[in-house]
């Protein structure tokens, strides 16, 4: 990898940690696009590579916000504790599907989220 896909990688690196501090989205929706088109990685491993570097920028972030009282403990340890299910389902299921069924998949998560998430912000403010 050459100097500049490093620092481009750093930079979007850093980029999806304000991200996710700041909108409480996961880093992997900046993460992994970055890895597979900077660094070169193939859809699984870029996947890979951000679930480990996302640990991190989660535990920090969780600290933060429960120091705000902005995180319901039972109901974060409640989901972590079945995603575990889902994790090792889904590990099975990504080293078994070919790499472009990966990409087809992560980009329509994408537009999905992008619908909802602006569905959302057109709707009628409350109050």
């Amino acid at each position: 990898m050459e100097a500049a896909d490093v620092a481009a990688v750093v930079a979007l690196g850093l980029a999806g940690g304000v991200v996710g501090g700041v909108l409480g989205v996961g880093g992997g929706i900046l993460f992994v696009p970055a890895l597979a088109i900077f660094a070169g990685q193939t859809q699984l491993e870029a996947e890979s590579t951000s679930l480990l570097a996302i640990v991190g920028v989660a535990l920090l972030g969780s600290w933060r916000q429960h120091g705000y009282g902005n995180v319901r403990v039972a109901d974060g340890l409640l989901i972590g504790a079945l995603s575990f299910l889902g994790v090792a389902a889904g590990v099975i299921l990504a080293n078994t599907v070919s790499q472009r069924a990966l990409e087809l998949g992560f980009a329509f998560l994408l537009l999905l989220i992008a619908a909802q998430l602006g569905r959302r912000a057109l709707r009628p403010a409350d109050g």
